[in-house]
Parts: structure tokens; C-alpha cells; sequence
């Protein structure tokens, strides 16, 4: 579909879904790179009643490296708008194939932000402390959150404390058995690693946001989060999950300054303080190395992808060719330091 056909579309749709505006006009729209699991547009449209507004449009691709519902990631945003974690405001959720062809949501577009690279030398500038701790506070905001109650708990398997780890290993391994284009030696290794040291039930089963990291939040000048965006991957779990995730040295060029903001040490004060929960060592270790793996699970889906011609995006080339090496390395030196541990 090419652009100009698309803008006419999103205006039958936005008319269709806002007739309280009266005339709708696309001022503005454009493609916004990089997402493994959704088209992103970044629409500007002028209304007759109401002024100009920014929207972002969700599509389903053609294919996706990381099957996810549209509806979860929809819930998602619902669960936490208007609480202590900012989230855009989710408006439209889209089933119907009439209007852009496949399905989609749409949101409020957050103006005036930006989001960090994992490949800037210094992502934040003079705001790194102040983001960092925004950033840990907020992911011990949503372990904090009952998860019972969000809209999210709809949408998603409810899991038992001591099965979270069971579950998510389950289904990154099945994610590799599909995907693996060549023999994964490495991650092998770590499953069985994982499987037979298993790490202690979750203390409290949260929402996970699931892909919790650098990039995919949004700040202003201020060094304020604006948004956290990206919850594709959303679930239920161990809450333990996120912080590993969010702690993995991918995210930071430095490696020492986890997300390229605090001290690993400082910033498990600062979730622990936020949630309420303990990062039990030896159950964070687990989950570390449980991020890892899931990591390279998506990244050996990427180069599957690209290699297939699937999907031609340079991110999906370079998940492949950089980041599989990466946590391939991390995985190695994790399962050394296990063994002479033991």
C-alpha cells in the first residue's frame, strides 16, 4: 500500500471512529523504523473541531519475527494510563481488514520526546542520574501494579509463582527449535544450565513488560520519561524478568552503567525501593542469564527472517550479525563463571 492510499484510508478511518471532530486532514505522515512486531506511522492530522493532533498507528506486518496479539500490547497500555508509569493514551484497538488491510491500533503520539540509541556513547548527557532513576523507579511501578486487576490480566495466561520461569523458558526455547538456522551450541548449553538450577518462585506475579530496556522509552529535554513504549511482549510473570532484562550490558555501550544511566548496584536499590520486592541474588542470576538467552532467541529469529527475505530491515540484519554474537559471548562467560562457582 503506498503512502498516498494509506493517508486516504487513515482519513475515512479517523472520521469514521471520531465523527465529533468533524473534517479530518492528514497533515503529516510517515514510517517510523525498526519495530520487529508492528508497522509504526506517525500521523498529523488537522480537525475541524479540535486543532491539530499527532497519532501514532500500530499495524500488524506482513511478517513478524516475534508473534504477538494486538490486543495484548493494546491492554497493555490500557492497564497503566493514568497511573505512576506513563504510557501514551491507547485509543483504538482495530480488528476490521477494511480499513488498512490488516489490523491495528491507534495512540496518542507523546510530542517533543526523544528515545536513546544502545549504540550512543552517552544517550542522556547531564540528565543519565535523574533518567536512570526515573527508569528503575518506573519498572518497580509496574511489578508493584496488581496484576490481577489490569486489563492485561484479560488477555494472558495467569501463571503460578513457581512455574514463571518454566513458562518463559518453554517458549524461547521453542522460539530457537523453530528458528535456528544453524546449530546453537552456546544457547543450548544454557538452557540445560537454566533447566536443571532453576531460580526460587517469584515473590509476587506481576505484569512484565517484557521488553523493558534503552530505546524504547521516550524523555523530554528535561530528562523527564514521557512514555514507555513497546509492550508487544507483555505477560504475567516473575517480575525478576524485567529488571534482568533491563540490566543486560546490550543495552549500554559501556557496559558498567546498565541502559547507559546508574551503577548495576544503585539501580537494584532504586527497583527494590519502587516495588517493594528483593532482588534475590542468586534468583537475578537466573534471570540474567535467562535475558540473555531470550535475547539470542530473537536475534537467531531475526537472521532466520533476514535471510529469508521476510523482513529486509538493516535493524533485523544487525540483530543478527552483532547482537546474537553479543549474548553468545554473555552466555559463555556466564556458564564459566557458574561452573567455577560450583
Amino acid at each position: 500500500m503506498i503512502m498516498k492510499e494509506l493517508e486516504e484510508r487513515i482519513v475515512r478511518y479517523l472520521s469514521q471512529r471520531m465523527p465529533e471532530t468533524g473534517r479530518v486532514s492528514v497533515i503529516a505522515l510517515s514510517r517510523i523504523h525498526g519495530g520487529a512486531s508492528r508497522e509504526t506511522f506517525r500521523v498529523r492530522i488537522d480537525q475541524e473541531r479540535g486543532g491539530e493532533r499527532g497519532l501514532i498507528f500500530r499495524r500488524d506486518p506482513v511478517s513478524t519475527l516475534i508473534e504477538t496479539e494486538r490486543e495484548v500490547e493494546f491492554a497493555a497500555y490500557r492497564s497503566f494510563m493514568g497511573s505512576a508509569v506513563p504510557v501514551p493514551g491507547a485509543l483504538f484497538l482495530e480488528r476490521e481488514l477494511e480499513w488498512l488491510e490488516r489490523p491495528f491500533f491507534v495512540m496518542e503520539e507523546i510530542e517533543g520526546c526523544t528515545a536513546a540509541s544502545i549504540l550512543a556513547a552517552d544517550p542522556y548527557g547531564p540528565h543519565r542520574a535523574k533518567i536512570g532513576e526515573q527508569f528503575f523507579s518506573i519498572l518497580g511501578a509496574i511489578a508493584k501494579r496488581d496484576a490481577m486487576t489490569s486489563d492485561l490480566a484479560k488477555h494472558v495466561p495467569v501463571v503460578k509463582a513457581d512455574d514463571a520461569w518454566k513458562v518463559e523458558l518453554a517458549k524461547w526455547e521453542k522460539v530457537v527449535d523453530e528458528d535456528e538456522i544453524e546449530p546453537q551450541p552456546i544457547v543450548r548449553a544454557a538452557i540445560r544450565w537454566m533447566r536443571r538450577n532453576p531460580p526460587p518462585p517469584a515473590q509476587r506475579i506481576s505484569v512484565v513488560h517484557g521488553d523493558y530496556r534503552t530505546g524504547n522509552f521516550l524523555f523530554d529535554s528535561g530528562g523527564t520519561i514521557r512514555a514507555i513504549l513497546d509492550w508487544e511482549m507483555a505477560h504475567l510473570g516473575d517480575p525478576l524478568e524485567d529488571l534482568g532484562w533491563a540490566l543486560d550490558p546490550l543495552w549500554s555501550t559501556d557496559r558498567a552503567h546498565p541502559g547507559g544511566m546508574l551503577k548495576r548496584e544503585e539501580a537494584i536499590a532504586i527497583w527494590e525501593k519502587a516495588s517493594g520486592l528483593k532482588a534475590d541474588p542468586k534468583a537475578l542470576a537466573w534471570w540474567s542469564m535467562f535475558a540473555s538467552f531470550k535475547g539470542a532467541a530473537i536475534w537467531i529469529s531475526s537472521a532466520k527472517e533476514f535471510q529469508a527475505g521476510t523482513n529486509t530491515d538493516p535493524v533485523i540484519a544487525f540483530s543478527g550479525l552483532y547482537c546474537l554474537p553479543f549474548h553468545n559471548k554473555r552466555l559463555a562467560d556466564m556458564l564459566l563463571a557458574a561452573r567455577e562457582a560450583a
